[in-house]
């Protein structure tokens, strides 16, 4: 299946210490996490397009993105799902695949797994990661569910039907589960933005 990509990344980021950098564009390997994300997106052979929400808090993170060519969307910035569907609004698929713009180690290959999971009957499938492959490098799980008798974290990879989304009805949800490591550290806080520096070899 082809899916558009939603890049959500107009949030305030009030976790980090952030020095007055947004925190979409703190930078993992020399370039800005958002960019990690946007790269993996590009790579997958199952995203057609990708369109990044941002707001007001993210200012620096629209300019740099438009610089680059990437299209966004300006929304409120208030609340996740009134961002979600405000940007779900613009676009035109039965299905989107979205993904917090805090995921510098993401890859191309960790998109295709996912994608390849979803089935045309799902109406929404949430990506979950083993919650060792997060806790062995000394992160705490911000998100966490218990399924089959285990605790998985939630990795913000998710993929709805978009029709459904916007007309306020109740998704049947499904879980994707894995134990990637370019799942594992979403970028809320200092420690994990060293930590995502440390694996990645580069500050």
């Amino acid at each position: 299946m082809k899916f558009e990509a939603l890049i959500n990344a107009g949030g305030k980021g009030s976790r980090m210490m952030n020095g007055g950098i947004e925190k979409p564009m703190l930078t993992v390997g020399g370039m800005p996490t958002v960019m990690h994300v946007v790269s993996a997106l590009q790579g997958s052979k199952h995203i057609t397009s990708i369109l990044v929400s941002v707001s007001s808090n993210t200012l620096q993170t629209e300019r740099y993105l438009n610089d680059m060519g990437i299209e966004t969307v300006r929304t409120s910035g208030d609340s996740y799902m009134n961002d979600i569907h405000s940007a779900l609004d613009t676009m035109s698929s039965d299905y989107v695949l979205t993904s917090p713009s805090d995921i510098p180690l993401l890859s191309s290959k960790a998109i295709d797994l996912v994608a390849e999971a979803f089935e045309p009957e799902m109406q929404s499938m949430i990506t979950v990661v083993d919650e060792d492959v997060v806790t062995k490098f000394g992160i705490v799980p911000s998100y966490t569910i218990a399924l089959d008798g285990r605790t998985w974290v939630m990795s913000g990879i998710n993929i709805m039907d978009r029709k459904l989304t916007l007309d306020g009805e109740y998704l049947q949800e499904y879980y994707c589960k894995c134990s990637c490591i370019d799942l594992a550290v979403n970028v809320n806080t200092v420690q994990e933005l060293q930590m995502a520096r440390w694996l990645t070899g580069y500050p």
